[in-house]
This record gives structure tokens, sequence and C-alpha cells, in this order.
């Protein structure tokens, strides 16, 4: 048997769209002489569609797309990810479906079980979980057919779940486990996935085929890596990330495959900790950089935009901001607009502009001073009196996120939030000012890490100008102003944020893992009072466990920790 994954970029609601992408890689499954293709999870509609499910007529297209794939189902199996009515009153509406489509005809679906409600996802609210498990019959072969978190609990050990679906199969003996799936990108997640499938391949001893979505769907990245496992927990492979990708395989061949054959090894299979033969490299800032020029061209071809603005101050977060961009809409297709104040220093804007020119976008240079002067005029007899604070800070990034805004709505142009995740977490920001913007490019990657990335953006040779990546962080709202100032530094400040935002930790556990207490009450308070700054924020493109948005859902008025 000749079985096909079809690893595709998918745009939510865009029906005609997915289908013409689908419909094309039947045909070329055919030429291949595929007897089964399989596409990624809810691949009619995209995922995740949301409320969208909640339209009786985003139903029926759903339906249509899947109609429609059955005409063109004759010689070959036509595996697709659709919802499904419940029929039954009680329960939700909806059911997340696989469909098995062959010669014209459905002959199997079957229902995901396994709804997951964590993090970035909320299937529970939308779809009513599987009782009933079968497996399908095709051409001699037994099909175990599931739904990507449905193997996620292999053997009962994941508490979130009372089911194992693949468990509730194997009475059936099947010869290979077929796997939809929408696994979102995180930095550490790929190697999660590769072990995971392993695990399942392992306690069934038969291979499995993986197939993932891929791209941005605004906020959320999906990065493929779908994935062949044989029988004896080897990756035969795993496609590439952030692409879409198209491949055959022989069941046989994939079936015959150890890792010892691969690699000429003996004895023992390799821990789960050693990569083996199929697997690719996985390098995190490496992953986080595709992932984030995924995230910004997916998020403009997706809502038919095709330029880009930002502020290009001369300091690093805006320079990685405007690379990324570059690369991912063109050169071309970039602007910025550097705004000196009476506080910049003449290096930074040296900084914006060598770069501007470097990378080949349009830059334009408008001092904001005359407008800051006529604020401060405006409001002289209410401020009379009053010492310079943050207010006038405010006001400078108020009036460049009016301009940058301004050039925004005069030319199309979409606005990319620069802010990192270090200065979200903790407020150092200004809404309606830096925090402007349709989408948070940095705002799931720490100031350390964006360090990081700017050693990989210049590991071929200097883009970022050196100064830049040198300098002390500032946001030059007053004389001598450095990042330090307000905040610990980074390199103190990062560690402690990551332990409690990702990781959960509270105040007495990082006390106990040596951060001074001063220190976490201080980082503690300033990341929760500014909650209702993240509530007004642009979507953040997510790279990390846990980043700012859906996945993370705390009460602005909270008093833990505060």
């Amino acid at each position: 048997m000749r079985i096909t994954i079809s690893q595709l970029n998918l745009h939510i609601g865009n029906f005609e769209g997915n289908l013409a992408k689908m419909v094309a890689a039947v045909e070329t499954a055919k030429s291949q002489q595929a007897d089964l293709i399989c596409f990624p999870e809810l691949a009619v509609c995209g995922y995740p569609a949301r409320d969208f499910f909640e339209f009786d007529d985003f139903i029926l297209r759903c339906q249509h797309s899947v109609d429609e794939l059955r005409k063109i189902s004759h010689g070959i199996g036509i595996v697709v990810g659709s919802p499904t009515r419940n029929p039954v009153a009680a329960g939700k509406d909806l059911y997340n479906s696989a469909y098995f489509l062959y010669n014209g005809e459905t002959i199997g679906i079957q229902h995901k079980a396994l709804l997951p409600t964590y993090d970035i996802f909320d299937e529970y609210r939308y779809f009513e979980p599987a009782t009933e498990f079968k497996t399908i019959e095709f051409k001699g072969k037994r099909i175990a057919l599931s739904i990507c978190e449905d193997i996620w609990n292999v053997g009962n050990e994941n508490p979130l779940y009372t089911i194992c679906p693949l468990d509730e199969m194997m009475h059936e003996k099947p010869d290979f486990i077929l796997n939809l799936s929408a696994s979102p990108f995180d930095y550490a997640h790929a190697e999660t996935r590769i072990q995971i499938a392993k695990v399942n391949v392992e306690r069934y001893k038969i291979p499995m085929f993986y197939a993932n979505q891929v791209g941005g769907q605004t906020d959320v990245i999906f990065d493929g890596g779908s994935l062949v496992l044989s029988p004896d927990g080897s990756v035969f492979d795993e496609m590439p990330y952030f692409e879409e990708c198209l491949k055959t395989y022989d069941l046989e061949d994939v079936v015959g495959f150890s890792f010892a054959q691969k690699s000429g090894a003996v004895g023992d299979k390799p821990s789960f900790a050693k990569a083996t033969a199929g697997e690719q490299p996985k390098n995190k800032i490496q992953l986080i950089h595709d992932a984030l020029v995924v995230g910004i061209r997916d998020y403009f071809q997706k809502l038919g935009f095709k330029k880009a603005i930002l502020g290009l101050s001369g300091g690093i977060d805006s320079a990685v901001t405007a690379v990324l961009a570059a690369k991912a809409l063109g050169p071309e297709n970039v602007r910025v607009l550097l705004m000196p104040s009476q506080f910049s220093s003449g290096h930074s804007v040296d900084d914006a502009r060598q770069l501007a020119e470097t990378l080949g976008i349009q830059y334009d240079i408008v001092a904001i001073k005359p407008m800051y002067d006529a604020f401060e005029a405006a409001l002289a007899q209410q401020f009379a009196g009053q010492p310079f604070n943050v207010t006038e800070e405010n006001i400078q990034a108020r009036v460049r996120g009016t301009l940058l805004m301004a050039m925004s709505n005069k030319f199309g142009h979409i606005l990319l939030n620069t802010t990192n995740k270090s200065e979200m977490s903790v407020g150092y920001g200004t809404l309606y000012g830096d925090m402007c913007g349709g989408i948070a490019v940095l705002g799931d990657v720490y100031k350390t890490e964006i360090y990081e990335l700017v050693k990989y953006l210049n590991k071929d040779g200097e883009v970022v100008p050196q100064n830049t990546i040198t300098k002390p962080p500032s946001a030059e709202l007053r004389p001598g102003q450095k990042d330090t100032d307000s905040l610990p530094p980074y390199e103190v400040l990062d560690p402690l944020l990551f332990q409690y935002i990702e990781c959960r930790k509270g105040p007495s556990e990082l006390i106990a893992m040596g951060f001074e207490e001063a220190l976490v009450k201080r980082v503690l308070r300033m990341v929760n009072i500014n909650e209702f700054k993240r509530e007004q924020a642009a979507p953040v493109i997510r790279v990390s466990t846990k980043a700012f948005g859906m996945g993370r859902r705390m009460p602005i008025v909270g008093k833990y920790l505060s």
C-alpha cells in the first residue's frame, strides 16, 4: 500500500482555497500511484476556527468541501478532517471528525475523543467527545484512525483524560495508525511530539502516519513536521518545518525499516533522548526565527495585506522586527519611521538609518520634538509645578504611535508592534504608544532571547549594526535613560519571568529556587498589575510554551501575588 501525507498551510474559513489545495494534492498522489492520502485535522475549514463553528452556514460549507472531495475519491482513499453534526440532542452540536472517503462513498468516520481545553485549546466549547472506536478496513488493511490529541493519552497515563482511543481499537488488530493533527508550534513541541508518537508506536508495534498542519493563523503557528514511524519506534521520516510538503510512502518500506538498518547500529534501539535516523535538527533560535517569519508572512497574506510599517528606533527590538519583516514580506514591502526626540542619541538615528539602508527598506525621518512641545504647551497650565515623570515619557511614545497609525491609515500599511516579552510582562510599554500595532512580532521572545536571535541574523555577515547590539538598552525618553533604571538587568529578570509565566512557579517556590524575596515581590507585582495592558495589546505570535493571549488567561483585578 502507498500512503501519501499532505502537509498543508490552510486558511481558516477559506473553503475554496483549502479545497483547491486538497484537490491538487489528490491529483499529485494519484500520479504517484498512492492508494491513500491523508490531510490534517479540520483541514476543510482550517484550525482553530473558534466561534465560526457556531454558524450553521460555516458547517454547511465544511460539508460541501467533503462532498467535493468524495467526488474525486475514485481510485484513491481520502482521509480528511471536518466538523460533523451530532445527531443526538444531548451534548454538543458537533464532532471533530475524520472522514475516510473512497470511490465516491464515505467508508468510515471517526470522531475525536480527547478534546483539549488547556493553554490555547478550547475544543470542548464546540465538540462532543467520541465514545465509539472502530478500525476501518481498506484494501486488505485495518487502519486505526485518530485525531491529534487522541494519541496523547497512551495507556491512560495522561491525567487529563480517562480513555485511550487507540487502546479501544487494538482488539481489531489494525495494521497501522493514521493521525490527523493540528499541532501548534512552540520551540520545544517538535521533540515532545516525536516522543509521544514513539511511545504509541512502541506500545502497539505498528507503524504510524501523522499528518500535521503548517502555517500561521494570527497568533498560533503550525510547524508541520509530519511523521512516519516504523513499528520499532524509529522515525522513518519527519517532513520539513514551516513549509507545505507532500510525500508518498510504501507501507512495506516503513514496516521493514528500523533504526539499526538505517544507521548501521547494533543492539538496543537508542533511547528517546537520542535523535533517530529520520529526525530533523531542532535548534531553538532557528525554530523561533522561522516561526516568526512564517507568522508575519501568513498574517499579511491571509488578511490580504501587503505592506508593513514600524518605528525604527536604533534599538535591538525594532531592528530585529525590521529584519524579520523584510524576510517575510520582501524589503520593498517594509517601511520604517525614524522618530527622534530631543532625548534620542545621535548614534541611535545613525544605527537605524544604517539598518534600513542595509535591508533596502524605505525609511523616513520625522522629528517629534515640535509635536511633543505642543503637548507640553497645551498642558502647561494643568501641569504647572509638576515634575517631569512618566507622563512626559508616555506623551513621546503616544506621539510616535499616532504618527505610525497615521501612516498605516493613509497608505494601508499594517503596523508591527516591536515590544518584547520581557517588556510586555512587566508593563514596560505605553498603551496607545509603542504598544500600537496589528500584531506583536516579539511579544513571546524574552530580551535575552532577542540577543540570541540577533546572533543568528548576523551569522552570515552583519545585518543588525554592532552598536545596536552592544549599547545598553534604553527607551530614550529622558536624558541618559537606561532600562535598568526601571527594571532589573534582563539576565536577572528573564529567568524569573520564565519560571513565573512558563513554569507557573509561585512566590514561595521562586524564593526557594534562589531568587531574592524583594525581587520576586517587585517583579510579580509588575507582571500582575499590568494585565490590563496585555488585555488591550496586539495579538502575540506564539513561539513558547506559554504566550500572552489565548493561552494565558488572567483576571485583571485579581489580588493574588499583588
